[in-house]
């Protein structure tokens, strides 16, 4: 073999062998990728006592990637601290947009729609907010067909701000037994068809495991199921809301391997109320949660 034949052939071997390392190396990183699941987040309003930038230099200890439910002033104090903030939470007049008093209402449904309006862009200006919050308001004496309809109309106006700035709306399922009496979007079959009728993959459910688990139970077959209607998650003890150790009746550690089993990729959002020493509960849950 001459010279030049020796190296075409060595060049032709070497590209191979890089070729082959390129696909070793993006398989490594597609396995890494899926074993990584989902990513830890904290509702600030439950360790309120903590002044918000000293909370968010803690959580980011502790490997937390987002503190949520902030208001828009708020969402720069998470970012400063390289913090997402995975659950937005925006300024409506007057108790409009309020658990008890939103979407289900035709007459809320300007003075919403002027909210997000003004909402939505600055979430995506923001740059560290990919979500906002919803409810659906109470029934007040509204049967869940008209109440569907009416939040469906409400949301279809909004979406395509949603869409143009690339935020999703969540809705977030609360038990009407115990926490947030009469409210509407409490079962997941009901916020599923909404989002159904809604029609856009920027409107998706916040499934809460502790208001879920008290109105319905079987949680994991559940979200397992209606896992292309949620987009989120938050976690709290059953009951009193309170540490997710095992003084409650969930096992997070098993919600947790099923969430990672359907493949879910976003945030799981710590809302306990702490009656002990509140951060040493917090890495106790993120250690819990972790798996």
């Amino acid at each position: 073999m001459n010279r030049r034949k020796s190296l075409t052939a060595l060049t032709a071997g070497s590209a191979a062998v890089f070729q082959a390392l390129g696909q070793q190396v993006k398989a490594a990183e597609d396995a890494a990728g899926s074993d990584a699941g989902f990513k830890h987040s904290v509702c600030h309003w439950c360790f309120g006592k903590i002044p918000l930038d000293q909370f968010c230099g803690e959580v980011k200890k502790m490997g937390i990637e987002s503190v949520e439910i902030l208001f828009p002033e708020q969402w720069a104090v998470a970012a400063k601290h390289g913090l997402k903030c995975a659950m937005g939470r925006l300024k409506t007049p007057g108790g409009i947009g309020s658990i008890g008093n939103s979407f289900n209402r035709k007459e809320n449904h300007d003075a919403l729609y002027k909210a997000y309006e003004e909402g939505i862009p600055l979430a995506a200006k923001a740059g560290n907010v990919p979500q906002v919050i919803a409810f659906s308001g109470n029934r007040k004496g509204m049967d869940d067909e008209t109440g569907l309809k009416n939040c469906a109309e409400g949301i279809k106006r909004i979406i395509p701000l949603a869409e143009k700035h690339n935020i999703i709306i969540s809705m977030e399922l609360l038990n009407s037994k115990v926490n947030h009496k009469d409210y509407m979007c409490d079962r997941t079959e009901w916020g599923a068809r909404l989002v159904d009728e809604v029609g856009s993959t920027h409107f998706k459910l916040l499934y809460d495991i502790y208001h879920m688990q008290i109105m319905e139970g079987d949680c994991i077959a559940t979200f397992s199921d209606y896992k292309d209607h949620i987009s989120h998650y938050h976690t709290a003890g059953v009951p009193g809301r309170n540490e997710i150790d095992d003084n409650q009746e969930l096992n997070y550690k098993g919600i947790c391997k099923a969430l990672k089993k359907i493949g879910y990729k976003g945030f799981l959002g710590q809302e306990f109320v702490p009656k002990r020493d509140p951060l040493t509960s917090l890495k106790e849950a993120v250690e819990i949660c972790t798996v």
